[in-house]
């Protein structure tokens, strides 16, 4: 029961979406207000419940395309451990739930989540994956939306610098993260009908087109000090992983290993978690010192 709710929650995505978000309330919260400790558990259990929803919710609307894909054999539709009609009261519940509690936390976190859902769940799961090869592209969005809601749960300035650059810090991210990932499960997403980049142009345009989001990710995290605080962490942090996801994409666009795309994935992930959590370190680290 519990291992076939982890699978249909994505529960390691659900945890990297509340990280994400963690980071956004981090950097959001001001120094002079004072920690809610309520207020931030309130935050984490909505953004676990609205995630999960979201992420179940999608296996409802793709479990068909599920069955025929290798890697989703052990998805609780497909190996039949849920009927849609349970799966779809659990996913409603979750989702309700989230909402209710994100609303008590912040209006604009609940509008934010909303936000998440519907792109993800609408437009990209039932229009822009089904027909469209940069799907990732306009996908990202809900994607990178997180540490936003984060952010607002704590301070309404969502038009802020350092809102914008976790934003799009993640929206950058996700096309090196998903395209790498998709290399290497190309065939399997053309069992499922889905024209993602490398099954559809290959994966030598894959990394082509990889190159691009790389470069302005990269580019961005060296430049977050006009969005961001800085201090220590910018100069231990973020400029190594900066170097670093560039030294590994450069040899994962050079070789032609078929298990080249791991190390790139691996450094995506970790270097975008940096990116996002050392403008929090340097915010609140004057202030831990001081005190």
């Amino acid at each position: 029961m519990i291992q076939n709710l982890k699978i249909f929650f994505k529960i390691s995505i659900v945890y990297f979406v509340i990280i994400s978000g963690l980071a956004g309330y981090g950097l959001g919260h001001t120094v002079e207000s004072e920690f809610n400790l309520i207020h931030l558990l309130l935050f984490v259990i909505g953004t676990f419940f609205i995630s999960a929803g979201s992420l179940s919710l999608n296996q409802i609307q793709e479990f068909k395309q599920d069955k025929k894909m290798d890697r989703t054999q052990n998805r609780p539709l497909v190996t039949g451990d849920y009927s849609v009609p349970q799966a779809l009261s659990i996913s409603i519940s979750c989702l309700a739930l989230g909402h209710v509690i994100l609303y008590f936390v912040s209006p604009l976190s609940f509008w934010v989540g909303f936000s998440i859902v519907f792109l993800y769940n609408v437009f990209y799961t039932m229009f822009w994956k089904k027909h469209w090869v940069f799907a990732a592209v306009p996908g990202a969005i809900p994607g990178a939306l997180p540490p936003v809601m984060g952010y607002v749960a704590i301070n309404d300035n969502i038009l802020s610098s350092d809102c914008w650059y976790l934003f799009l810090i993640m929206f950058l991210w996700q096309m090196p993260h998903f395209w790498s990932l998709a290399i290497k499960y190309r065939e399997d997403y053309g069992k499922g009908s889905f024209p993602v980049l490398p099954f559809s142009l290959g994966p030598d345009r894959t990394k082509y087109h990889i190159s691009f989001y790389v470069f302005a990710y990269v580019l961005l995290a060296i430049m977050s000090p006009f969005f961001v605080p800085y201090s220590v962490a910018y100069f231990m942090i973020v400029l190594p992983f900066a170097l670093i996801t560039l030294y590994q994409f450069l040899k994962f666009f050079k070789s032609e290993e078929e298990k080249a795309w791991l190390p790139f994935f691996l450094i995506t992930n970790f270097s975008m978690l940096a990116f996002i959590y050392a403008p929090v370190v340097d915010k609140w680290l004057p202030l831990i010192f001081k005190v």
